[in-house]
């Protein structure tokens, strides 16, 4: 394991209030890793908008259910697992339905909804989502560190 190897978790109840905690761990965690700072932003933002649906959609409202937030970032990658136990997400209906998005279609219409999964693969280069019913729910951000940029 080099100096550079991150490794954190963080758990939180799966509460809107929490989503501020989750962005200064994942800030704390960026600052130890080698993720340029021109993708800090965008990591941050997927993060965010992935834990904000869990929060939403994976519990709809129950104040039951937590969140783990799980980073492993090395040399060449930054990953954030976020797991849950939520409902899970019909991933391949999502992916269909978002992969083509208008985006000028959908502001001006006035929605500011439905793009949490579009935004998070715009911004990362790796989102995979497994679920096993009844038991954990996993979305995986990945973030390639590329040198000499």
């Amino acid at each position: 394991m080099s100096d550079s190897h991150v490794t954190d978790r963080l758990e939180v109840v799966a509460h809107t209030r929490n989503l501020a905690i989750v962005r200064e761990f994942l800030h704390s965690a960026i600052k130890r890793s080698r993720l340029p700072q021109r993708d800090v932003n965008k990591v941050v933002l997927a993060v965010d908008e992935a834990v904000a649906n869990t929060i939403q959609h994976g519990y709809e409202g129950r104040v039951d259910g937590t969140v783990e937030v799980l980073i492993d970032a090395d040399e060449q990658r930054f990953t954030v697992r976020i797991r849950d136990n939520g409902i899970s997400y019909d991933a391949a209906k999502g992916s269909e339905a978002k992969a083509n998005i208008d985006m000028q279609a959908h502001i001006t219409a006035g929605s500011k909804r439905g793009l949490g999964l579009f935004i998070m693969r715009k911004v990362m280069d790796e989102v995979r989502y497994t679920s096993r019913e009844g038991d954990m729910n996993e979305l995986t951000l990945v973030k390639l560190i590329v040198s000499g940029q």
